[in-house]
Formats: structure tokens, C-alpha cells, sequence
């Protein structure tokens, strides 16, 4: 029998690491539990639960704690409509095509990595030793959930309001080199983000089709696959090039992009 999660305990030092993190981000949050569990990793979790489950007896409900999966699911949601209604008020002479493409290149994921990096997200995150010790609190995807996360904890606290103004604030360069015409599509990472998003955390995947030409004047061609169809071939004058090719045709195939 399985009970409500329980919040990971918050010591004191915890609970200042917080407050500080509140100021960062500009929000006051009435119930501070809920932006703990944004910044605690599902290892965290899981390590609780499995000291809960050796030390309880048998019979005893097991106890389960609360990560920031679910609010990272919220925070996406949040997140693609703020970043939409905004595009969509100040960018009159957008088409849909456009809007599109402008909004999966703002929210990608490496936007996302480098304000929750620029935030803090990173030190704060609470992961088990063994997450830790292999980099957790760089990595990317870590990075991305929180930022999510901690978006639909603002959302369930403070409402939608705050929820989007704290958006369109995190966002606010961005929209910026839209305006200035400085937007480029990272057209892998548009794809990978479509490809887990539809086919339940699938990744795109890359081929070598050929390389050819002399050493100091190589050409490859790549192919890429998206779940499991091919859906784009390029050629560039390096692997990374020629994938980036292969991605920028499937996205066009998609009709993700123009």
C-alpha cells in the first residue's frame, strides 16, 4: 500500500539556501516546500525511499517522496504558453510557421540550461551521491527539469500571473534577439526535444551515410532517424555539420519549420 509523497526533510541550512534562491528569482513563495521539490532530483527521492523501505517493517505503508518530475510536466505546459501568448502579442507580422519555430528555438534546451545555470539551479539541486559524483549538477537534462520544475512551482504558488511575468522576465533576452533578427534555430535540438516529446522520450537518431574527398578537404553525409523512419539527410564538411543538415530537412518534413 502506497501513502501520499512526503516532502524531503528541509534543515535550516536548506531553508536559507531558499530564501536566498527566492531573491534570485524574484518571487516570494508562500509555501517554500514546493520549490525544494523542484530542486530535488528523482535520485534524492529514490535513495530516501529505499533507507524508508530497509529500515521500516515489513508491514509498515511504504513511504514515497516527492521529486520534481510531476512539477517539471506543470512547468512545460506554463512554460510553452507564457513563451506563446508573448510571441503571439508582440510579433503581429509572424505567421503560425514562424511563431513556431521562433518559440522551439527561444524554449530549447539549451536556453533552458543556461538560466537555470545563470540562476543557480545547479548548486541547489539536492541529488544522491551517486548523481552527484557523475556530474549531476551540470548536466544538462538536470538542469532543463529544474528550470521547468521550479516554473510549475511558481505556477501552483503564486498563480498564473507571477507564473508567466517570472517567464517573460527569465526570457527576456531572448525575446530581445528576436526583435534584433539574431535568433538561429539549433535545428538538433529542436528535433530532439519534437522526437521525446512525441515518442515517449525517443531520440533522433544519427548515421553515417559516407565521407569522401582528401584529408584536409573531407565532406560527410549523415542521415537521421526519427522514430525509427528516416526522416532527413545532409552533407557537411564535418560529422556535426552534416547531422545538423540531415535535422534542418527532417524538421522541414515535420513542417516544424519553413
Amino acid at each position: 500500500m502506497t501513502k501520499k509523497y512526503e516532502i524531503a526533510p528541509i534543515t535550516a541550512a536548506r531553508r536559507r539556501e531558499l530564501q536566498k534562491l527566492e531573491q534570485v528569482l524574484g518571487v516570494k513563495f508562500n509555501n517554500i516546500e514546493l520549490l525544494h521539490v523542484a530542486l530535488t532530483h528523482k535520485s534524492y527521492a529514490k535513495t530516501l525511499e529505499a533507507n524508508e523501505e530497509l529500515n521500516a517493517d515489513p508491514n509498515a505503508e511504504i513511504t514515497k517522496f516527492a521529486h520534481n518530475e510531476r512539477l517539471e510536466f506543470l512547468g512545460d505546459a506554463v512554460l510553452e504558453l507564457a513563451s506563446s501568448i508573448y510571441l503571439f502579442t508582440k510579433f503581429e507580422n509572424l505567421s503560425e510557421g514562424e511563431l513556431t519555430k521562433t518559440r522551439a528555438t527561444i524554449v530549447c534546451g539549451s536556453t533552458l540550461t543556461r538560466l537555470a545555470t545563470n540562476l543557480g539551479f545547479g548548486q541547489a539541486l539536492f541529488l544522491n551521491y551517486g548523481e552527484f559524483q557523475q556530474g549531476g549538477r551540470k548536466r544538462d537534462s538536470n538542469l532543463e527539469d529544474a528550470f521547468e520544475a521550479v516554473i510549475g512551482a511558481i505556477y501552483l504558488d503564486q498563480g498564473w500571473e507571477v507564473a508567466k511575468d517570472y517567464v517573460w522576465r527569465q526570457l527576456a533576452d531572448e525575446f530581445k534577439n528576436v526583435k534584433l533578427g539574431k535568433t538561429a534555430v539549433d535545428f538538433k535540438t529542436v528535433l530532439q526535444e519534437y522526437s521525446q516529446r512525441e515518442f515517449e522520450g525517443t531520440l533522433p537518431e544519427y548515421i553515417g551515410i559516407s565521407e569522401s574527398g582528401p584529408p584536409h578537404n573531407r565532406t560527410f553525409e549523415a542521415a537521421v532517424k526519427v522514430n525509427g523512419e528516416i526522416m532527413g539527410q545532409g552533407v557537411g564538411r564535418s560529422k556535426q555539420l552534416a547531422e545538423k543538415a540531415a535535422a534542418e530537412v527532417a524538421l522541414k518534413k515535420l513542417k516544424l519549420i519553413e
